[in-house]
């Protein structure tokens, strides 16, 4: 079987802030990066996708100057990550961050404001991370989400002009995400340069300008949200119908059925001729809907067919 073309990874406009160029990591028995290229421009978001072992970590520590990679270019602001001046400018909220429990919040910021020469406001932090009321009190005696807060105002305290963020709203609640949401927005519509990991689907395509799917340390796809969706041709059929899921499944051009909500909900790459043998098998179908696919459907095919080509190359060999 011949090798299916590679998925087009079109450049991001404008200058890159930090870039991989052709990076390639191994992990003891594991190729983490496989040649990776990445870019991330000034004034967007740059959400970077992948299932767990994916290499998303890889590629944000080797960014950071935490670890090397074997082979490749890392540019961070035209110098290497190691760089004093280069780190400065970057701002972190990782996924995991050990801050000192005892320390008030407005201590926490304070210490982290004095690592820079012109550091953001306190005000300003508090107003972009949503900690009203939370200065005088002690950081582990905080909530998860409270504590993920805080982690955002903290790596906002130098004012940088790019901002790494993994995984920036778990254990938020809604109002909580919202505010992040807001923040960010407000953030790059002032020139700053986002890198967004994030496991909510809705979030990247909610803030992404562009998206970059990594899965097995190899980029998969990348373009905006349109782009990538465009990439996995998929419609969603939404009806009220007496058919089984599971022999609608059955059907030719159809990648998956099941019931949601009492209600049909078929994924087929073509609608036409499915919906036409839905209606000849269901006269009384009803609340017909059709979409587009999400970014989420999108990014479940394409992790699964490289699954199934990885599969059948092994199966080959």
């Amino acid at each position: 079987m011949p090798s299916p073309a590679p998925i087009p990874t079109p450049e991001p406009h404008g200058p890159a802030l930090a870039s991989l160029s052709a990076v390639h990591r191994r992990r003891g028995p594991v190729q983490a990066l496989d040649g990776v290229d990445l870019a991330l421009p000034a004034g967007q978001v740059t959400a970077l996708l992948g299932a767990n072992g994916a290499g998303k970590t890889t590629a944000i520590e080797i960014l950071l100057g935490l670890q090397p990679a074997d082979t490749g270019e890392v540019r961070l602001f035209g110098r290497h990550p190691s760089d004093l001046a280069a780190r400065r400018r970057i701002g972190v909220m990782l996924q995991q961050a050990q801050l000192p429990e005892r320390l008030q919040v407005g201590e926490l910021l304070a210490l982290t404001r004095s690592w820079y020469p012109q550091p953001r406001s306190v005000a300003d932090c508090v107003a972009l991370a949503g900690l009203d009321g939370l200065l005088p009190r002690r950081y582990g005696r905080l909530s998860g989400g409270q504590q993920r807060r805080v982690q955002f105002a903290l790596a906002l305290c130098g004012r940088p002009r790019l901002l790494f963020l993994d995984e920036p709203t778990t254990g938020l609640d809604i109002g909580a995400r919202q505010q992040v949401w807001h923040a960010i927005r407000s953030l790059v519509a002032d020139g700053v340069g986002v890198l967004l990991t994030t496991h909510y689907l809705e979030e990247a395509e909610a803030l992404a300008d562009r998206v970059v799917v990594l899965d097995a340390g190899r980029v998969r796809a990348a373009g905006s949200v349109g782009e990538v969706r465009a990439q996995v041709a998929q419609r969603r059929i939404r009806c009220t119908s007496i058919l089984p899921a599971d022999v609608v499944a059955t059907w030719p051009g159809v990648r998956a059925a099941n019931i949601v909500d009492d209600q049909l909900v078929v994924m087929a790459e073509h609608a036409e001729p499915v919906l036409r043998r839905l209606l000849d098998a269901d006269p009384q179908l009803g609340d017909l809907e059709v979409q587009r696919a999400g970014l989420a459907e999108a990014f479940v095919a394409m992790t699964t067919t490289a699954d199934v080509m990885a599969g059948s190359r092994q199966e080959a060999a």
